[in-house]
């Protein structure tokens, strides 16, 4: 993948672009007309225009412009497309073997600055470059996946929009960052994080664009095929509208995260943190869509009652330990309310697990998370009977299920047969890791790393009958999931020990020197 810190592609590894250009605006439904004019290639259709700059003859043929030529060995040819409002006026052309040799300059001094060293170092530093051309540059904002509508089932149609910024990846990102010591980028994505959940806590998103926009209405566009005909392609994204709880605790343990670490936050920071919570006293009893975003009702999913937790365990540390005021009696209480609820609702005794939603039996793999963000040490019976139903149900060919394909339609609403789910695993790596089984999850994380494309990048789901990645590509969540599992394996036994007990979030990094 190349990105500018604007827009972002997929390229071979031979860097190859076979050429021939389709231009289309408007989501692919307007044809634009195209004109030469001094050796310049410009095709317009309404506010759009793209510019192409190239020595090499092109022709129109079908409504493509096309270039047949040939170039031996180590020679170059410069293709230079510009986009610009068709009413600003002509662009000249960039120089591109002085643009190139600048970017190259650019992308070999930001990841020399990588600050996190370990014996997985290629991967991280890639899965850190990945994460850095996820970046939309003016505001900081992180996409999920630059891409849309790439199938998470064959044929099917699972195909979502994940062009946009997940409030639930929020912590994920800042830790990997931090990690690595990238403090402009964390404090970026802290930025744009309290602009977009600035105003009313009623209203807050679990996802916006990467400007903070709100209205991201999903909209089929009837007239695209889909990848190998995966209908319907979809551009917004209707979870914008969901409820979900867990939100929430990803917010506030953010910035937990960042006080921890030493960043500054914004004066206002604190304000918009205690009225999150204001509203959650009063809300974290509703059922939600959850974690997975189900197009099914509303349930009382215990992943989300843990994520409330976390929010007003985040809140009474943040006036334990950096002085902040708020009405830290009454988070306690609250906190350990929901604690309680969750374990003797969100566990069943005869199936000797917590489970996906109260009054279920199904297992759900976001249910790994609960030792990793405090909820309940690694040790705990219930968990490690959690740990080993997980492995014994939804384990495929090593790797994890959101959830058990048979129920996928009771759940979510649409056709079972997705693949295993590649943060699922990374987080099945990490639980392994804190309960004392280190061999198993770096064999585990091992397999993991040897699911990547020859250019180092995953996706978020896996086939493990074809070998296919599946869903949008790449997917920021594995990436960071797996920095976050590098640094887990990364230490020393008994420092793993001890921040298993801290009952915070794991893995959370330190700010590099």
């Amino acid at each position: 993948m190349i990105g500018d810190g604007h827009t972002a592609a997929l390229v071979g590894r031979d860097g190859s672009i076979d050429w021939l250009c389709l231009p289309r605006f408007d989501s692919g439904s307007i044809v634009p007309w195209v004109t030469r004019r001094d050796g310049t290639l410009f095709a317009i259709a309404g506010p759009d225009t793209l510019e192409l700059h190239t020595p090499v003859r092109t022709h129109g043929e079908k409504l493509t412009s096309r270039a047949d030529f040939e170039i031996g060995a180590g020679e170059r040819v410069p293709f230079v497309l510009n986009y610009r409002p068709s009413h600003a006026p002509v662009q000249p052309a960039i120089d591109a073997e002085q643009t190139l040799a600048q970017t190259e300059r650019q992308w070999l001094d930001w990841s020399g600055r990588c600050r996190f060293a370990c014996r997985w170092q290629e991967p991280v530093l890639r899965s850190l470059l990945t994460l850095k051309a996820l970046i939309y540059q003016p505001t900081g904002g992180i996409v999920a996946a630059p891409t849309t509508s790439l199938p998470e089932q064959p044929g099917g149609e699972r195909n979502w929009d994940y062009r946009y910024c997940w409030l639930r990846d929020a912590t994920f990102t800042l830790n990997a960052l931090l990690l690595a010591g990238y403090t402009q980028e964390a404090v970026a994505w802290q930025d744009w994080l309290l602009r977009a959940v600035a105003g009313s806590p009623a209203d807050m998103q679990i996802l916006y664009s990467v400007t903070g926009a709100r209205r991201l209405a999903e909209t089929e566009l009837a007239w695209l095929p889909g990848y190998l005909q995966a209908a319907p392609v979809r551009i917004g994204n209707a979870a914008a509208e969901q409820f979900q709880l867990d939100v929430y605790g990803e917010v506030m343990d953010t910035l937990h995260l960042a006080r921890a670490a030493g960043q500054t936050l914004q004066p206002h920071a604190w304000g918009i943190q205690r009225a999150l919570l204001d509203f959650l006293e009063h809300h974290w009893h509703a059922p939600d869509e959850g974690i997975w975003e189900v197009r099914g009702p509303r349930r009382h999913f215990t992943h989300s009652k843990v994520m409330a937790w976390v929010a007003f365990d985040r809140g009474v540390k943040a006036v334990e330990r950096y002085g902040l005021e708020g009405p830290v009696e009454a988070w306690r209480l609250i906190r350990d309310e929901i604690h309680a609820q969750v374990c003797a609702t969100g566990f069943d005794v005869q199936r000797n697990s917590f489970v996906q939603h109260y009054g279920s039996q199904a297992l759900d793999a976001s249910l790994l998370l609960i030792p990793l963000v405090g909820f309940l040490p690694p040790d705990d019976p219930r968990v490690l009977a959690t740990i080993a139903a997980i492995k014994r149900e939804l384990v495929v060919d090593g790797l994890v299920l959101r959830y058990q394909s048979a129920t996928a339609s009771a759940v979510d609403g649409l056709p079972p047969g997705e693949g295993v789910f590649l943060p699922c695993s990374f987080w099945l790596a990490d639980c392994l890791a804190v309960t004392g089984r280190r061999a198993e999850a770096e064999a585990l994380f091992e397999r993991l790393l040897a699911l990547r494309n020859d250019v180092g990048l995953l996706s978020e789901e896996f086939d493990p009958r074809t070998g296919h990645m599946q869903g949008n590509f790449p997917q920021a969540l594995s990436h960071m999931a797996l920095v976050n599992t590098a640094r887990l394996l990364s230490l020393p036994p008994h420092e793993l020990d001890a921040s298993s007990r801290k009952g915070e979030r794991l893995a959370t990094a330190q700010v590099a020197p």
